[in-house]
């Protein structure tokens, strides 16, 4: 009988300072994804809380049935812009219909990842040619910025404008413009570049919303002439509530598409962070096995108010740096979480659109791997033009054809390239 993923790193936690060190690589995770949760959980259309809930019980299921003993699984940047791409169309993003289709969707990724898991097809992903993805999360960049530049104005623009609508738009009502929230989403960029020094022991992004939260409240007071920026709810509570999906005939026919594409991207980014990370420390990683982790995952936060989850870059990459050394660290920055919203939920209130978008404005940033991009257009002739196709075909279509065009593409140019 196969040994389950647990039971070969619990043994480690006897070791001198191994709790210590994966306690306090957690307490540093759950303050890091206090405000990026809610920042995605914005960007996939839903509301604020559904972003941490996304960091609860899918982060501590992938820790314990997944393989990558250092990759931290919650919201994640390209994720939560395609949830919103895949699911406003058919509901109103936001609404009680799209929560119930977004964790409808999250049970059905849930059901195929640990499908394809258990019929040991972890070599599925290695389809999806690494220029893809480049230019996948390239367009994804650009798509974030342009879904979050009518907030960082202070703009009420109708949600899901295409990239040529959105700038005619916004200057067809720059007298509307709200100038404390460029005002506000400008110091919390400035913030987090000049904080980035210090970003090892105080992570920026929790820097950024502070300061771009007292900069918002600060006008409040001294400039009240100016009209009040849109903030964000107050959060209902710490713990995730439950939740059922809809599995009606009709929901999960009209889900289907989405289904397909978003198991693909989350399944891809997972595999690709938890490989990075294994190569980097000189770990083993099973492939099926972490896609039976990611299949866990998100079942079980399909019950838990979660949207779809998958490995996080910004939060693994933190993990590594503060000193994690097993899958507990992961599994502590889940229950720390929930210790931290007792006490901050309140102040959830206290936080304007303008300062999400500031964070999003450099997520997206992070998102383009401009040196991978030259390198592949320089050294790699056959990949350039998949990489260009995805990146087009991702701002100017739907996301799922985006990949299937770019995956089209790269077998094309590699059939050409033989001849």
């Amino acid at each position: 009988m196969p040994t389950l993923p647990f039971a070969r790193w619990l043994p480690e936690l006897r070791e001198p300072g191994a709790v210590r060190a994966d306690a306090l690589a957690g307490l540093t995770g759950a303050v890091v994804v206090l405000p990026q949760g809610v920042a995605f959980a914005t960007l996939a259309g839903m509301p604020p809380q559904y972003g941490l809930y996304a960091a609860m019980v899918p982060c501590i299921i992938a820790a314990l049935f997944g393989s990558s003993r250092l990759m931290v699984t919650g919201p994640a940047n390209a994720i939560s812009l395609t949830t919103l791409a895949l699911i406003a169309p058919l509901a109103v993003p936001g609404s009680s219909q799209y929560i119930t289709l977004v964790l409808t969707l999250t049970f059905l990724v849930g059901v195929l990842q640990l499908a394809l898991g258990l019929a040991r097809a972890g070599k599925l992903v290695d389809l999806v040619p690494h220029a893809v993805i480049v230019g996948f999360t390239a367009g994804a960049a650009v798509l974030i910025i342009n879904s979050q530049i009518g907030p960082f104005l202070g703009l009420a623009l109708p949600r899901g404008l295409h990239l040529v609508d959105t700038l005619p738009a916004a200057a067809a009502r720059l007298g509307e413009v709200q100038w404390a929230a460029p005002l506000v989403g400008t110091i919390t960029l400035l913030t987090i570049l000049l904080w980035k020094p210090l970003n090892r022991w105080v992570p920026a992004m929790l820097i950024a919303v502070v300061a771009g939260a007292l900069a918002a409240w600060l006008i409040a007071r001294f400039v009240p002439q100016w009209p009040p920026l849109a903030t964000v709810s107050a959060l209902p509570g710490a713990l995730p509530p439950l939740s059922f999906p809809d599995l009606s005939l009709d929901t999960v026919r009209a889900l289907f598409g989405a289904t397909l594409v978003m198991t693909l991207l989350g399944l891809t980014e997972a595999v690709a962070i938890a490989r990075s990370v294994a190569t980097k420390y000189g770990d083993r990683l099973d492939g099926s096995q972490e896609f039976i982790g990611q299949g866990m995952a998100n079942l079980a936060g399909s019950f838990f108010s979660s949207y779809p989850a998958s490995g996080s870059f910004n939060r693994s990459g933190v993990n590594v740096v503060s000193g994690a050394r097993t899958p507990f660290a992961a599994i502590c920055a889940a229950l720390f979480l929930v210790a931290l919203l007792f006490f901050v939920a309140p102040l959830a209130r206290y936080l304007p659109f303008a300062v999400i978008a500031g964070l999003l404005f450099m997520v997206a940033w992070g998102l383009i791997d401009r040196r991978e991009i030259v390198r592949i257009w320089n050294e790699e002739p056959v990949a350039r033009w998949p990489m260009l196709v995805t990146f087009i075909a991702t701002v100017t279509l739907s996301l799922e054809w985006a990949i299937l065009l770019g995956i089209t593409v790269a077998l094309l140019a590699q059939r050409f390239a033989r001849r």
